[in-house]
């Protein structure tokens, strides 16, 4: 088995640990497949920017993110809707990871997630992707359902710091 390199890069080795959730770039109408590599430089992040556990994600993942690879669009966006299928803009049900090797949601955003932020995050990002995916699937549906109870709903975004408009796409 590979070990993925943790020095974040623009291209990530082809066995990553999370094999079988990747899709190949594509046009934009077949419904499962992105247009083309994400924007600028890094992985890009895309969230439900009404959603207060996004919102706290996001700020996570930043704070993390010593590097600064990632970028971050609001599915609501201008990125999402020329980048994205449509049912992941609409829909709002997942998070989207986008990088240079594919398109990861669910659970697998989030290992891709915390492979990217590298350290002990990466660690960590092994030791999720080490449980079956239909129960970390399950687990993340429970909580992307109920994440407006818990968390609120925001009726406008956040506005981002000077630090980190750079790193908000539209």
């Amino acid at each position: 088995m590979n070990v993925p390199d943790t020095t974040p890069s623009r291209t990530r080795p082809e066995s990553d640990p999370q094999g079988g959730h990747r899709l190949q770039a594509g046009p934009a109408t077949s419904g499962s497949e992105v247009t083309d590599r994400p924007p600028g430089e890094g992985p890009v992040l895309f969230y439900d920017g009404h959603c207060g556990l996004c919102d706290h994600s996001v700020t996570f993942v930043m704070r993390r993110d010593v590097h600064q690879v990632f970028h971050f669009a609001q599915l609501q966006g201008e990125t999402a809707a020329r980048h994205l299928p449509a049912p992941d803009v609409s829909l709002l049900k997942s998070v989207v990871v986008w990088d240079a090797t594919g398109t990861y949601r669910k659970s697998a955003a989030v290992v891709r997630i915390l492979w990217w932020l590298g350290g002990r995050w990466w660690v960590c990002s092994w030791l999720v992707w080490l449980v079956p995916r239909p129960l970390r699937d399950l687990v993340y549906s429970l909580i992307s359902r109920t994440r407006y109870r818990f968390f609120g709903r925001y009726e406008t975004c956040r506005l981002p710091t000077e630090s980190e408009r750079s790193r908000m796409l539209p």
